[in-house]
């Protein structure tokens, strides 16, 4: 296949981000396995870049992927931000004013789009807006913009308003989730639900496989932290913070921690004092936790420990549109997962498929509901686990997906 039109990946985030590595690089690496010109332009963070640059240059240089790129800047959040936003289009910018018509824009959320809307308007560039989720309500709801100051109340409304601008005037749309669907396809403003299509967090089954676990990893883990062994072992991957609720998951564990003998192992590059303080707070032994920070390689030897991974994220609007990345790993290493219910589609995939358990308040007895439910269903629930990574979070079928939108501008 051949297609004479170039499209360019616009993201803030960078590739050597871990992110970038899970969740742009597999889709667009095959992307261009199939013979669709794709460039890259990104923001990257030095500490990232310092240790990962090289190996990502490598992967790209491989699929013939040409990458373009700014240092991001940190600061004063909203100058910073504007820098970083401001540096990123003179680059885009600089490669649609050659291009024109022929090009596309694939832009990762919000700051991307406004680029991306920028272009389209100006020099009638194709524009993707893979929007990610509701941006501007995260902000607010997350507590980084404040509604009542003056800044935070112009930031929400000027984004919120360019967010529709953003819907209207792209020539298509992606979607984490079918909630997120539904709720801009029901909209005045906006009536097209053709042009959304719903790609979620999509997992590298492959390297998220019992089957490809690198066993002398595995083996140096066990040797290294024998408190493991003959344990129900709760995981928690991925960072915390903002939306990842901490003080909660503990509580939990404190509850799981008395019915069964276990162990909380917490695969973060956080810092470890915020896992200790909620720790304290929730009356758990600190010897009956585990956190270490891995590469992305290693995570799933990590993993492949775990009798059940648990992750509580905050259940807001913004919420409706996530889609955790997190999910669709743990279900292809056949771990079943205990979270919350309101996050996305993540409540009616976990009723459908019994690949886990749901609670929807956060309170110890949901909490001992849950635990017995899981303890009791346990087996039933291991054996759903890769089949419904496979239904729902293969990333073949995201790439399938993304392959039929870039086939619409030929």
């Amino acid at each position: 296949m051949s297609n004479p039109k170039t499209f360019i990946f616009v993201s803030i985030d960078g590739m050597t981000d871990p992110l970038g590595q899970s969740q742009v690089l597999p889709y667009l690496v095959n992307l261009s396995k199939l013979g669709y010109r794709i460039g890259i332009v990104s923001c990257e963070k030095k500490e990232n870049w310092n240790l990962n640059s090289k190996l990502i240059k490598e992967i790209l240089q491989e699929a013939n992927i040409s990458w373009d790129y700014c240092f991001y800047k940190i600061g004063k959040p909203f100058v910073s931000q504007l820098q970083n936003y401001l540096s990123l289009k003179k680059i885009v910018i600089s490669k649609v004013k050659h291009n024109d018509s022929s090009v596309i824009l694939h832009c990762r959320s919000y700051l991307p789009g406004l680029i991306g809307l920028y272009s389209k308007k100006k020099y009638n560039s194709g524009f993707i807006f893979d929007m990610r989720g509701f941006w501007a309500d995260e902000r607010i709801e997350g507590g980084i913009w404040n509604k009542n100051s003056i800044i935070g109340s112009f930031l929400y409304s000027y984004f919120k308003k360019k967010e529709k601008e953003m819907l209207i005037h792209s020539s298509h749309i992606v979607s984490l989730t079918n909630k997120a669907k539904e709720k801009i396809s029901g909209w005045e403003l906006f009536n097209d639900g053709a042009k959304i299509s719903v790609i979620p967090c999509c997992a590298d089954l492959h390297h998220f496989s019992k089957a490809n676990i690198n066993h002398r990893k595995l083996n140096f883990i066990r040797e290294k932290f024998p408190q493991l062994k003959n344990k129900f072992i709760l995981s928690y991957v991925g960072s915390l913070g903002t939306w990842y609720m901490a003080d909660e998951m503990l509580a939990f564990f404190k509850i799981l921690s008395k019915k069964t003998d276990s162990i909380f192992l917490i695969i973060t590059k956080d810092d470890s004092n915020l896992i200790h303080d909620a720790a304290k707070k929730a009356g758990v032994d600190l010897n009956k936790l585990i956190i270490i920070s891995s590469s992305r390689e290693d995570i799933p030897s990590y993993i492949s420990l775990s009798s059940a991974s648990l992750f509580f994220i905050k259940p807001t609007f913004s919420k409706s549109a996530s889609s955790p990345t997190k999910m669709g790993e743990l279900l292809s290493m056949g771990v079943p997962i205990i979270t919350n219910t309101g996050i996305g589609d993540v409540d009616s995939i976990v009723k459908d498929t019994r690949c886990g358990v749901l609670i929807n308040n956060f309170n110890n007895q949901d909490y001992k509901v849950a635990i017995e439910d899981l303890l009791k269903n346990f087996d039933n629930y291991t054996t759903n686990t890769t089949d419904t990574a496979h239904r729902y979070f293969s990333l073949n079928d995201g790439v399938e997906k993304y392959k039929k939108i870039y086939q619409s501008f030929s």
